[in-house]
């Protein structure tokens, strides 16, 4: 393992991700390799149907590749059980669902204690500061449907980091936001990688990719930017 590879929050190393529909098979990932170091933030983009979704999907433990490794903070989340794959990801990974990230019937404040106590031990932050972070205090009884977009963005922002996430993947997460909520998002974004998380985002924004330190694009399931992925190969097995 180099040097360079303790600094990697998230590493992921030939990922393949393949879908079966009777005779018919669809390779959606061909050997994707990437990594975000602790107070990073990576954009990946490319078109619709490249795979983006699935790579993230995969980064998070919420679906397993066919083939390739994920670490996180060192750890190998992939090719685990399902129990195992959600308690490292609980611990160690925040995720900003396109669809959101909050459960209908819970108030604000409810669904990110609801994600703390999936970590055992005491919160690093409470709900209320995490709230009040993301600028929803006065919200925090309010249910989804109560929300605004903004609000809805925002609120989901405060479950994903709900555990103090060591990576934060995120999809689309300005996708249906106006242009000043947009940046007050993407602002709140970076400063979580200034505190050292991993911040990986998938995207089609380009408010988006100018707040990145890199963008990888990711074409037809493979990734083009090569020059992005030196030094990945170097993470222990």
């Amino acid at each position: 393992m180099s040097a360079r590879s303790h600094d990697d929050a998230l590493a992921a190393r030939e990922l393949y991700r393949f879908f079966r529909s009777g005779e018919e098979e669809t390779l959606a990932l061909r050997g994707v390799s990437l990594r975000a170091r602790r107070g990073e933030t990576v954009a990946v983009i490319g078109p619709s149907g490249s795979g983006k979704s699935t790579l993230l999907a995969c980064l998070a433990g919420l679906e397993e590749p066919s083939g390739g490794e994920v670490r996180v903070t060192g750890t190998r989340i992939s090719h685990r059980p399902e129990a195992e794959r959600a308690r490292l990801r609980a611990r160690h990974i925040g995720v900003l669902l396109q669809t959101r990230n909050l459960l209908a019937h819970l108030s604000v404040r409810d669904n990110i204690r609801l994600a703390q106590r999936a970590v055992r031990g005491r919160p690093a932050t409470r709900a209320d500061a995490l709230l009040d972070q993301v600028g929803l205090a006065s919200r925090a009884r309010a249910l989804p449907r109560e929300l605004s977009g903004g609000e809805l963005a925002r609120a989901g922002l405060a479950v994903a980091l709900a555990n103090d996430p060591a990576v934060l993947l995120a999809d689309e997460p300005t996708g249906e936001l106006d242009g000043g909520t947009e940046q007050l998002v993407l602002h709140m974004l970076r400063d979580r990688a200034e505190y050292g998380c991993a911040v990986l985002l998938v995207t089609h924004s380009t408010a988006a990719v100018r707040v990145a330190d890199r963008v990888l694009c990711l074409d037809d399931g493979r990734l083009r930017d090569d020059e992005s992925m030196r030094d990945v190969h170097d993470v222990g097995a």
